[in-house]
């Protein structure tokens, strides 16, 4: 069962609950009978524009993790190099 947010419609208490998907439960503060859910923070709708800026960060992250890595790996060459000579 997920968690969901709720707001009470009559007291405006906002708390989180434990529900069924279809269930809707009673304020904790007020006793209301039904609260409103709310739309959860971490759904977003995406767009060709926000597709575009994930793009724009991921290559760059993984750009700098290829620099790290080749950074690490000439440093490991020029060790084996001076170890082995």
């Amino acid at each position: 069962m997920p968690i969901y947010d709720f707001h009470c419609r009559k007291c405006g208490h906002r708390f989180e609950q434990l529900v069924k998907p279809d269930d809707q439960p009673g304020c904790p503060a007020c006793g209301a009978a039904r609260a409103e859910r709310l739309f959860p923070f971490s759904a977003s709708v995406s767009t060709n524009r926000t597709r575009e800026r994930a793009l724009v960060g991921a290559r760059g992250k993984a750009s700098a993790q290829k620099k790290e890595k080749d950074h690490a790996d000439r440093e490991y060459m020029a060790w084996e190099m001076k170890d082995h000579s």
